[in-house]
């Protein structure tokens, strides 16, 4: 492996593949509604259908498991942003339903392959009593190419009024250039364990399951209703949601390296408590709110607690079995997206109702959370993945002592 001093290490490459995702995806996403309304006329029954597209990979990411048996990991992550890139510089050339639910579903594959891959590559290469800082580093690294990404929009749309095919086509170049010349720079890092290249569900990972799943429905709690109650009930414009979106990711630079700081120094368990009870407030909040100057007060905190997510991918690091870490991270994605599919309706019919029902019960998803999270042992090891309803690999339940 290489020595700390040389730039060469598995840390910068994920670092800099962090950035190079949001480059693309930043521009597809802050276009996107502009664009499809402008040259493709799609009312709300096409956004939906492209939007109901777009989540398919990421409830199909255990598929990458497959791809894995042909392409090796590292590879695959680089096919994948790849293949991020071709679909967002693709995007603007074909303004029709047709073409824009072909262009989102190359994109979305990508994205969703990364990111399960992103996962799998930093908990093998990670070590596991810094892998927060690490992974707080790269949500770090998001953030700041997010901010780079709404600036590009800003200046070729607002201010040099680019044609949207253009703008399109330099994000996605931007991130596939990137890609290519870490392949070129970067050597192809050894993994110190074999993956298994099967599907896995392991009994004795039900509290990683079950807090990854409630971590899904929580964020589209936030993706989907948080961002239109700003729109409905307050009147943000555009610019202004853009805005809340760019002080996220401004605060995300400072606040995501030190919240895995604090996951290393205190642990997983009180980093989730302090999240949880934070959102608890947060969404009951949202409930009562009545204040537009609140409610994007709400929406910074809500944004700023992501990155408390970090920790627990780190508790599932020091839990795992070497060998299942890229099968169960593939598998613990669909999970996430369990509640992508699910949720969004749902809860629209809810929102038509009572809007603030909405956000009770995201807050009652936040208690839920609280209680698992407090499941997690003081010091999680392999044996020790819970304190109460522990599995052996025996399939014998346990108990953890007071």
């Amino acid at each position: 492996m290489s020595t700390p001093h040389n730039w060469r290490r598995p840390e910068i490459m994920l670092l800099l593949l962090a950035a190079a995702m949001p480059l693309s995806f930043g521009i597809w996403q802050a276009l996107l509604n502009n664009f499809v309304i402008e040259r493709a006329a799609f009312t709300g029954a096409e956004i939906g259908l492209l939007q109901s597209v777009r989540e398919i990979p990421g409830f199909l990411a255990f598929t990458v498991i497959f791809v894995l048996l042909l392409v090796r990991e590292q590879r695959l992550a680089f096919l994948a942003l790849i293949a991020t890139g071709l679909g967002v510089a693709l995007t603007g050339w074909f303004p029709t339903t047709a073409g824009l639910l072909l262009t989102t579903l190359l994109m979305s594959t990508g994205f969703h392959y990364y990111e399960a891959l992103k996962t799998s590559l930093a908990l093998q290469w990670l070590p596991k009593e810094t892998s927060a800082i690490w992974l707080g580093r790269m949500v770090a690294a998001g953030s700041l190419a997010s901010l780079v990404a709404y600036g590009l929009v800003w200046l070729t749309s607002d201010l040099l009024q680019v044609e949207y095919h253009w703008i399109y086509l330099l994000g996605g170049s931007v991130t596939v250039g990137m890609v290519v010349a870490v392949w070129l720079l970067f050597p192809e890092f050894p993994q110190p364990h074999s993956q298994h290249k099967k599907l896995i569900l392991r009994r004795r990972y039900w509290l990683y399951y079950a807090l990854t799943f409630m971590s899904g429905a929580r964020r589209q709690i936030f993706v989907v209703f948080a961002g239109f109650l700003m729109v409905e009930k307050f009147g943000y414009s555009v610019g202004e949601i853009a805005t809340l979106f760019i002080l996220n990711h401004l605060l995300n630079l400072f606040v995501a390296p030190r919240i895995g700081k604090l996951i290393v120094r205190f642990g997983e368990r009180n980093a989730l408590t302090i999240e949880y009870i934070g959102l608890i407030l947060v969404f009951g909040s949202y409930a009562l709110v009545q204040s537009a100057e609140v409610a994007a007060a709400l929406y910074i905190v809500d944004h700023l607690f992501f990155s408390m997510a970090i920790a627990i991918k780190s508790y599932f690091q020091k839990i795992v079995d070497e060998r299942d870490i890229a099968a169960s991270a593939a598998v613990s994605f669909t999970i996430n997206h369990i509640a992508a599919v699910v949720i969004p309706v749902l809860f629209g019919l809810m929102w038509l109702v009572s809007p603030a029902a909405v956000f009770w019960c995201g807050a009652g998803m936040a208690a839920v959370s609280l209680l698992l999270a407090q499941n997690i042992p003081g010091l999680p090891g392999k044996g020790n993945e819970a304190r109460l309803g522990r599995i052996s690999t025996s399939g014998e339940a346990g108990v953890e002592p007071a």
